[in-house]
């Protein structure tokens, strides 16, 4: 026969007690501890919104893929949306607000935009907030092209059923990755999760099914291994009223109840079953099943256990009810706890706030003394061009490992590539060390005449010989010769000479060009080193941006000039009255040459002619021509 149980146990007392005056507190009470929950949603999304880290209370739902995380958080709301649905879809936390307010009838739902606090226009049917979930998922995974993202959802959910709570709601842990989906996945929802459920000020709210015994629990080492005592975890044992079946006896339900040796004494887990019912039913049909569900579960282990259980002991940890009286008040007494933490952190952010607007609105009044700005924007650009000649006369800061190029890097950075007219690879000494300034200019004057001396000179064709040989080889005779033999070599040199010209002047104002960065670093670690500040320069983009141009040009400009200063000595070189200072070498050689030309002149009273085609060609033109000659004669 089981023994009796006391109508009313002191628990029991002691919550209906507390149950009455939670319905009677005043409205003043009421609604600071709805401003202060306000307060503490406004502060998490624009934490959210700015990427700020602040200390909030918050509820984080960890669980395996099947441990009816989905069906509690239903349930907190007080209506479905079909979130079951989307788990498998969405690898990104949701942040649930869930804000009582009596005069929401039906629920109001909104998303937080991207990248910004406000929120969106509500959303009402159950299935279009299942479709943003899964579609903004898809979106930010197909963007950073991974399987899951820490970056969370947020959806806020006003409603006169649902509590004043923070939940972020975790992707359900799983064993294997979905057909699909990348192998590591499980590894990646473990690792997110392990991550946002660290930091010290949030909840862990644990579940698991009814079925797992505590000793082959497949996640509890992993909650251990961010709340090893649980001092912080909330444990939740859900489809309690699967196991209710096993149990017949008193001592067998208790000991269950109690989870000793798993848990420590001090943790208390809760037990809760919900409907299992999934067709299509009416918000107040579905909070009224789960209240049926509730006193189903308690009516049981009253009078469906031999002996009953521990009421005194177990009944404030039984039922969807108990949890959720138990998550308000708790977060309620975390958000009085963190309120001096997050006030300090506040201030903290408004003083930093209020120094940057202070230093802003300097500069803004700075902006209206233009002589002042000319003078300080004279001094950096003089700053700038002093330090670029101390780069050229030699030096070694900032760090040539970070700012200095190798010889391969400036041929590829520069689009340059290699030497025309030079099919060896050329290798300068020192082409492997990271240079700028000075020594990058002189590697490169070296690298000029490395190519200068590696290239082949290409043979001359028959065609440009002809057409200079035999317009000056009428004017002159040998003479003429030996103008068209200069001019030949003339023309050969600058056409080779003048592209490997052009390319240097090309990679010198490369290396010239490099220079404007490697001043500005120069010039930022003087004035952090020595105190030394030209005026704070950071916000005026435009003024960068024409120094820059300025800079720039000036570099174009310059190799512009280069250019046409090798190019006029390179034709000065090669221009025929350069000819008078070599021209005694050219009539030592070309001398016995002459004599005979001049003589064949003399003794020929043809036109003066040379043959420069082919042999074949040569001998065959010289048959027709003896032949025509000798018919002439006859």
């Amino acid at each position: 026969m089981a023994t009796p149980t006391p109508t009313k146990t002191p628990v029991e007392k002691s919550k209906r007690s507390h149950s009455h005056h939670h319905h009677s507190r005043d409205g003043s009470s009421f609604s600071s501890s709805l401003s202060r929950f306000e307060a503490y949603n406004r502060l998490q999304a624009a934490a959210v919104a700015f990427g700020e880290k602040l200390p909030i209370p918050e509820i984080v739902a960890l669980g395996g893929q099947s441990d009816g995380k989905s069906s509690l958080l239903e349930a907190l709301l007080g209506f479905r949306f079909n979130v079951r649905e989307v788990e498998m879809g969405t690898r990104q936390p949701l942040i649930l607000q869930m804000v009582h307010d009596p005069s929401a009838l039906e629920p109001r739902c909104r998303f937080q935009e991207e990248h910004s606090e406000e929120y969106g226009s509500p959303v009402v049917s159950a299935s279009t907030i299942a479709d943003i979930i899964k579609s903004r998922t898809e979106a930010l995974l197909k963007k950073t092209k991974t399987s899951v993202s820490p970056k969370p959802i947020i959806m806020r959910a006003e409603f006169a059923h649902c509590p004043n709570l923070i939940i972020i709601d975790t992707p359900g842990f799983v064993l294997k990755a979905k057909k699909g989906e990348p192998e590591n996945t499980p590894e990646e929802i473990l690792s997110m999760v392990k991550s946002l459920a660290s930091p010290p000020h949030r909840i862990l709210l644990f579940l698991q099914q009814s079925s797992v015994e505590w000793c082959s629990s497949l996640w509890l080492d992993s909650i251990r291994e961010i709340d090893p005592t649980f001092r912080r975890t909330i444990v939740v044992v859900s489809k309690f009223d699967n196991r209710l079946k096993e149990f017949s006896d008193r001592w067998e339900v208790d000991r269950y109840l109690n989870a000793s040796g798993y848990l420590g004494e001090n943790t208390r887990p809760f037990f809760v079953a919900l409907p299992k019912e999934r067709n299509t039913i009416s918000n107040d049909e579905f909070r009224r099943q789960i209240s049926q569900v509730d006193a189903e579960v308690l009516r049981h282990l009253h009078d469906g256990i031999k002996g009953g259980y521990d009421e005194e002991k177990f009944k404030p940890y039984i039922g969807f009810c108990s949890l959720r009286e138990y998550l308000e008040s708790e977060l309620q007494k975390r958000y009085k706890e963190a309120a001096p933490a997050t006030l300090a952190l506040l201030e903290q952010r408004c003083s930093e706030v209020n120094i940057e607007l202070a230093r802003i609105d300097s500069k803004i009044q700075a902006t209206s003394d233009v002589s002042h700005l000319r003078k300080s924007a004279m001094m950096h650009a003089a700053y700038i061009s002093n330090h670029v000649g101390v780069l050229i006369d030699g030096a070694a800061d900032p760090s040539p490992e970070q700012w200095g190029k190798t010889t391969e890097e400036e041929r590829s950075k520069s689009g340059l590539g290699s030497w025309p007219g030079v099919t060896t690879d050329i290798k300068p000494a020192n082409a492997v060390l990271r240079l700028y300034g000075g020594a990058a200019f002189e590697r490169v004057m070296h690298e000029f005449r490395c190519a200068a001396y590696s290239m082949e000179c290409p043979p001359v064709s028959r065609e440009k010989v002809a057409n200079i040989l035999l317009a000056h080889a009428g004017r002159g005779g040998g003479r003429g010769v030996t103008e068209a033999a200069a001019e030949i070599a003339r023309t050969a040199a600058r056409s080779w000479l003048a592209p490997l010209l052009d390319t240097a002047c090309d990679r010198l104002a490369f290396v010239l060009g490099n220079l404007f960065d490697v001043a500005l670093e120069r010039n930022r670690c003087r004035e952090s080193e020595y105190g030394k500040n030209t005026g704070n320069w950071d916000g005026y983009v435009g003024f960068h941006a024409a120094l820059r141009h300025a800079y720039n040009r000036f570099i174009k400009d310059l190799a512009k000039q280069c250019k046409q200063l090798v190019r006029h000595h390179l034709d000065s070189v090669t221009s025929p009255y350069s000819q008078v200072c070599y021209e005694n070498d050219f009539q030592g050689v070309f001398n016995s040459t002459a004599s005979s030309y001049n003589k064949y002149n003399q003794a020929s009273s043809a036109s003066y002619c040379l043959e420069l085609s082919d042999i074949e060609q040569v001998s065959s033109t010289a048959r027709r021509g003896e032949e025509r000659s000798g018919e002439h004669t006859t």
